[in-house]
């Protein structure tokens, strides 16, 4: 009955706004019934599974549930083209296939061969038996052993080495898989010999991590970031990903605070803290009080201090200062410390994009907002009413309208265009529906306006942060299979050859053939930092910062969410 109403057909104005008020109301009521209904559903599972029994299970309806993705509205379609599959496949060998000329006719010519390409992969044992060769020298009392060739050291060679690498971090395959599969080859292997191949005396590699952050960090002023959950031998850890699009590096660390996030900026090493006045600014936009910060008139100013220097100044001098605060003050100081670095060790990053989690803010100059990530909260609204659907859907059409807009800004930017731009998102997102839920949202995302325009400025930089949720998600499939690692050993092998993977894939190198060559001490590749080094020339990924004129001394910037 309710499906064709529209209460602004209603002329009489009090009237259409009571009805638009019970409206809201039965919406508001609606989401009410249904948290609650799933509330209970999962106390009933809960009560089951302590009772020794069932849960209800999980059968998905024949309809497909709605879809929180954005990529039909936002995306515009091309038109479809072939793409030539086999232009830059590698001919390994040549097979003549010859015809039985006696069941030809007399007269038949030869008029040369017709190419075919077929393509099959050989899986098969390459056991090698060493000699190496062995002196004594009966003066000495000591015997001379010719070494292993390069990557044959062990058990077992540099292709199988390469493979086992290639299998689980690339390919996403647990180790008794890749056991079956070996053994099935004729390998003979044990599941411990495995794990060994997969963590152990691989510092040449976690190096290269290290140089990949830091070629990276160097190709553009700006960076993707997210992170997602691993557990290490047990217990919660977050692993976060930094990436652009020349590369991805993954560390996993205990927490997802600012400290962390520093940690991952800096590139790892000593935490360094700073009471100055940027740190004292940033200190009262977290709302420390006067009181506490008066507590630390006695710390050196304009000094690097190290973390157990100021958790001991802390311990003994600022007595009665919350846990809470404390962690402020410290974030504070960590981050002053950062921006204040003469010789990084790392370069400053400018410009994050990211999503609003708390984390994120205040750490750098400016936060670039993802759109895909705002526009998803749109997709979970789920109104009961038929005229509320249709204006979510309706605002969303417009919602995305205007990220196409900013799509061609970024391919022909002016200031004209960008002046444009803006008044545009202040008349779009100043609109009122009438449906609570939806003004909310809108709401929300107009407050947001610095972090989303962040573009209009820097048309470098992409308005979605699917790079680096892409990146997550890598880790989450293989968190899916393998669970976690078990060991510090482990966790370090998990974030050292998933970012070699993710950016061999991005520089289009292929993993096998790279770890192989490194397994073996050769030079066939270049390292992906350099790579990365390289192709930043080419892409200048912050051309916008570098034609601006230079920037004055870093101030933080209060943003809508501060605390982390």
């Amino acid at each position: 009955m309710l499906d064709g109403f529209d209460p602004s057909t209603i002329p009489d104005p009090a009237l259409r706004q009571l009805v638009q008020a019970l409206m809201n109301q039965l919406e508001e009521l609606h989401a009410k019934v249904r948290a609650q209904a799933d509330q209970i559903q999962r106390l009933r599972d809960e009560n089951n599974w302590l009772k020794g029994e069932q849960a209800k299970p999980d059968i998905k309806p024949n309809k497909a549930p709605r879809q929180l993705s954005s990529e039909a509205e936002r995306t515009v379609s091309k038109p479809w083209q072939k793409r030539a599959k086999r232009a830059n496949l590698r001919i390994d060998r040549e097979l003549v296939v010859p015809l039985d000329q006696s069941t030809l006719p007399p007269d038949a010519q030869f008029k040369g061969y017709q190419r075919v390409i077929v393509q099959d992969i050989v899986l098969t044992t390459d056991t090698v038996r060493l000699l190496k060769a062995k002196y004594y020298s009966p003066t000495e009392h000591r015997t001379y052993l010719a070494p292993a060739p390069p990557g044959y050291e062990g058990q077992f060679g540099p292709s199988l080495k390469a493979l086992v690498l290639t299998l689980y971090f690339d390919s996403g395959m647990s180790e008794p898989v890749i056991r079956s599969l070996l053994i099935q080859a004729g390998v003979q292997i044990s599941t411990g010999q495995i794990s060994n191949l997969l963590i152990a005396h691989q510092d040449r590699f976690h190096q290269e991590r290290a140089a990949i952050l830091a070629a990276g960090l160097q190709s553009s002023p700006w960076q993707h970031i997210d992170t997602t959950s691993t557990r290490v031998d047990g217990s919660n850890q977050q692993c976060h990903v930094l990436c652009n699009p020349l590369y991805t590096v993954y560390t996993t660390l205990p927490q997802q605070d600012r400290l962390h996030v520093l940690d991952v900026l800096r590139g790892g090493g000593p935490r360094v803290f700073r009471l100055d006045a940027s740190a004292e600014r940033l200190m009262r936009l977290m709302d420390v009080p006067a009181r506490d910060q008066r507590k630390l008139a006695q710390l050196p100013r304009e000094q690097d201090l190290s973390e157990a220097m100021l958790e001991t100044y802390l311990d003994t001098t600022g007595r009665g200062i919350t846990e809470q605060r404390r962690k402020w003050i410290k974030d504070a100081l960590a981050i002053a410390a950062y921006h204040a670095q003469r010789a990084p060790p790392s370069p400053i990053v400018h410009t994050l994009v990211c999503d609003d989690a708390p984390q994120w803010t205040m750490l750098t100059e400016a936060v670039a907002l993802c759109w895909v990530h705002d526009g998803r909260h749109y997709k979970k609204l789920e109104p009961r009413m038929a005229h509320h659907r249709q204006l979510v859907d309706d605002f969303l059409k417009q919602y995305w309208e205007y990220y196409q807009d900013l799509l061609r800004y970024r391919e022909q930017p002016s200031a004209t265009e960008a002046e444009r731009l803006r008044a545009e998102f202040d008349r779009l997102f100043a609109t009122v529906t009438g449906y609570d839920a939806l003004d909310d949202r809108i709401r929300i995302t107009r407050d947001k306006k610095r972090g989303l325009l962040m573009v209009l400025s820097h048309p470098e930089l992409p308005l979605h942060n699917n790079p680096a949720e892409l990146g997550a998600r890598r880790r989450v499939r293989k968190r899916d299979v393998s669970f976690g690692p078990q060991s510090e050993r482990g966790k370090a092998a998990w974030d050292t050859f998933q970012t070699l993977a993710a950016t061999a894939q991005k520089l289009g190198v292929r993993f096998h053939e790279y770890v192989r060559d490194r397994i073996c001490q050769g030079t066939r590749f270049p390292s992906l930092a350099e790579l990365i080094a390289l192709r930043a020339q080419d892409l200048h990924l912050g051309a916008s910062w570098q034609a601006a004129p230079p920037r004055p001394a870093w101030k933080p910037v209060q943003v809508h969410c501060w605390h982390g």
